[in-house]
């Protein structure tokens, strides 16, 4: 049944298969049909994206998955936002549930913040609105001069909890760094479990010792700057041994985090618990990237089940591990769109969600 008012058009912008299947699902829901449009690589590897359908005065709805080849992703999405405003469109709305290069919103020494750039290039191809989906960090929001709906899949991790782990109220909920507290408080205060923290285990992409604060280098002779001028030096972190803050003995252990890609630390995490008494092992996360080995490592691991929601698609990766499950968050991106669409408050589906969530 179509449950939205007319001059709707979602396009997928995928043209990998696998990554149209998010698209699918979410037509059928709002009773709608997938716009008519062919995305391909030509012999030379440039990507041309060609619309064979109407869209001027339309509301469009642009859905993009990531796949293996995230740069293609890119263009496509940005070819098509731009043949689209060049077509006319009323308004052309990304539905980009995982946001590539989000890790990269930080200056790292002389690197650069690669999200903004990814930011202001779909802004400049002709974008009008992003819904997204739990981005790495909510201040990316920041990066857009557009409105950008950071929806959270939480309620459906929680879900899975209730429903598919059988004794999960003798569960901890545990944080696999520091950095990640926050969402593992998150998820402990709603479900009404207690909490753990993983301390001195290695912290690379998101250490401070990376954070562009050591640029230029630091200068051993202090003289050699001005004479009468010294500067006090930041003493080094130096990582304590692994440390477990709570009781995970004789518990059911869930780890949550936002992203699952190399599955390294999770892996040692999850080594960790068990030797602290924890006899099952659940990683609860928004998007699977699970690059490389991490299938293998997964099923050679510690690790009794892996969650992650259809934000990317795994199915490959889901043959060769079949601890790895998936939750659909179809239902989220689906309403999302039919409200901008209908012009209805979006608060609905922020009920609940404090800042720090």
């Amino acid at each position: 049944m179509n449950v939205t008012k007319g001059g709707l058009i979602i396009f997928t912008a995928n043209s990998n298969p696998a990554g149209r299947e998010l698209g699918k699902r979410i037509a059928e829901r709002l009773g709608v049909e997938l716009g008519k449009v062919q995305v391909y690589q030509e012999a030379n590897r440039e990507t041309r994206v060609q619309i064979q359908e109407s869209v001027r005065g339309k509301d469009v709805f642009i859905i993009q998955t990531v796949s293996r080849d995230v740069n293609t992703t890119i263009m496509e999405l940005l070819i098509m936002v731009y043949a689209c405003r060049t077509s006319c469109a009323h308004s052309i709305t990304g539905v980009v549930p995982y946001f590539p290069y989000s890790k990269q919103c930080k200056m790292r020494k002389r690197g650069s913040i690669v999200t903004k750039l990814l930011a202001s290039m779909m802004c400049k191809a002709g974008l009008t609105h992003l819904i997204t989906m739990d981005l790495h960090q909510k201040e990316i929001q920041g990066f857009f001069n557009i409105p950008v709906d950071n929806l959270r899949a939480s309620p459906f991790l929680l879900q899975y909890i209730q429903e598919e782990i059988p004794d999960y109220r003798n569960a901890v909920i545990v944080a696999k760094s520091p950095a990640s507290a926050k969402r593992a408080q998150s998820f402990a205060e709603r479900l009404r479990l207690g909490i753990a923290v993983i301390h001195g285990e290695a912290q690379d992409a998101e250490s401070d010792l990376v954070d562009g604060r050591h640029s230029p280098p630091m200068v051993k002779n202090v003289a050699a700057i001005h004479p009468s001028l010294e500067i006090p030096l930041l003493i080094p972190k130096e990582k304590p041994p692994i440390t477990v803050v709570g009781d995970v003995g004789g518990r059911i252990a869930i780890i949550v985090d936002d992203i699952i890609d190399d599955v390294d630390s999770f892996v040692a995490a999850a080594e960790t618990l068990k030797e602290r008494g924890a006899y099952k092992i659940f990683i609860m996360a928004t998007h699977g990237i699970l690059s490389s080995d991490a299938p293998r490592l997964i099923e050679e691991s510690a690790i009794d089940e892996v969650v992650v929601t259809n934000t990317i698609p795994h199915e490959i990766q889901k043959l060769r591990c079949p601890k790895i499950k998936t939750v659909d968050i179809s239902m989220i991106l689906s309403e999302a769109i039919r409200r901008i669409h209908n012009g209805e408050s979006m608060s609905y589906l922020f009920r609940n969600i404090g800042l720090d969530d």
